[in-house]
């Protein structure tokens, strides 16, 4: 017990110190220790929720199906609620659309994707004929309802990632959330979960038959660079790459009312909100991390694919530019404050514990309880310099992206 206790203590400070997520940290310092079972399914960890699941129901790679259900994405919104300032990073291709990453893939794959929506009674029978026959089901449960993350009810409502729900025993259902380990939530508690915010409430994808004709992978991986490109080379500066300059901006403006300098004036709010962005970019929390390097593992597939070498150069490069997020989710949240480093603690104690499933709830409960109780600041006095050094970073960030995006439009018409 000691020595599994030592164990997961080099995990987590690997995973505070990195960024990490649980099964990288852990690849680490033990080596692939090899799936876990359980009820027929194999649970793999992964990175992105959303491609995550969809791997294990179509049984390919995740950095492969990640590519072909779009890829990355830019988004970045700072919201202004009663409770304090929220910070929407978006890093996949739809961040702002649910469930559109499983349609686009169904669609290039050949794979019929299957939606099912409609009252508590409907989405009851339809999950359990779904597992009762053996099929898998992804849903969209709220986080705060589905309860095995234990955040605080301010986020009650505010919505969460994919999860793939793969069997029902007892009244309890299993659920794949990245997990290690068997994880199991009362129905009644992922039902209500699924209820609980009315732009997916009770959606519901699966796939009837899921496999993929090989045939078919090719074209999906050249129509998955393609919309990569067409996305992030858009003039939005909400959901393409200008949204990281003006980000840049924001972080030192004092005029504009959503510059950071005016909207954390009083320091209320600043550091859940640098929690948000260090959470958010870096694959030790909740969402997934920036995904950068796992499009750069679909460009180096893309290569043998596509028989273009020249991918794998833009997959370094775009592993080059994951280190540059990393730069960043430094900068907004530095381990030498000793608040931001107890943080960083917990929310890899949080994460390993969700992974370790059911044998993970009294820690993860405890981790949670601290975590948010810390997240919930006194006004925080170190904004300049950080305002500015994030600043910098994104600038930075936007520069490297725009001109690899114009490097990968190049080839694809190669």
């Amino acid at each position: 017990m000691t020595d599994k206790k030592q164990l997961k203590a080099r995990i987590r400070a690997r995973m505070a110190k990195t960024g990490e997520r649980y099964s990288t940290a852990r690849a680490h310092i033990l080596g692939d220790t090899g799936p876990k079972i359980d009820h027929g399914w194999t649970l793999r960890g992964g990175a992105n929720p959303e491609s995550a699941a969809l791997a294990g129901l179509l049984g390919l790679d995740e950095a492969l199906v990640f590519g072909i259900s779009g890829g990355i994405g830019a988004g970045y919104i700072l919201w202004e609620f009663s409770h304090g300032p929220v910070v929407t990073i978006g890093f996949t291709s739809q961040w702002h659309r649910i469930a559109e990453p499983t349609r686009a893939a169904g669609r290039s794959l050949g794979v019929e994707v299957v939606e099912h929506t409609g009252g508590a009674k409907t989405a009851t029978r339809v999950l359990r004929e779904n597992l009762d026959a053996g099929r898998p089901v992804m849903i969209w449960p709220d986080r705060f309802h589905i309860g095995y993350w234990n955040v605080p009810a301010l986020l009650d409502g505010h919505g969460g990632d994919v999860v793939l729900a793969y069997a029902i025993d007892d009244g309890k259902v299993h659920l794949d959330d990245r997990t290690l380990a068997t994880l199991t939530v009362p129905i009644e508690d992922v039902e209500r979960a699924r209820a609980r915010v009315t732009s997916w409430k009770n959606l519901s994808l699966t796939i009837p038959e899921p496999k993929v004709d090989p045939a078919r992978i090719r074209s999906a991986v050249q129509e998955g660079i393609e919309d990569v490109v067409t996305r992030l080379t858009q003039s939005s500066d909400s959901f393409s790459l200008p949204t990281w300059r003006k980000w840049s901006r924001m972080m030192t403006d004092k005029r504009n009312k959503k510059g950071w300098p005016q909207v954390f004036a009083d320091g209320t709010g600043l550091l859940r909100a640098l929690a948000s962005v260090w959470e958010g970019i870096e694959p030790v929390g909740m969402c997934g991390g920036n995904q950068r390097g796992l499009f750069a593992d679909f460009l180096d597939q893309a290569a043998g694919i596509l028989d273009r070498p020249a991918l794998r150069d833009e997959a370094e490069r775009w592993r080059e530019i994951a280190g540059k997020w990393h730069v960043l989710a430094e900068a907004a949240f530095p381990a030498d404050i000793p608040a931001v480093a107890r943080i960083r603690e917990l929310t890899a104690t949080v994460s390993t514990a969700v992974i370790d499933g059911d044998a993970g709830r009294d820690e993860c409960r405890a981790a949670a309880q601290e975590l948010w109780d810390l997240r919930q600041d006194e006004p925080f006095t170190e904004a300049e310099a950080i305002f500015a050094d994030m600043g910098r970073a994104l600038a930075d960030i936007h520069a490297a992206e725009t001109m690899a995006v114009g490097i990968l439009e190049s080839a694809t018409k190669l």
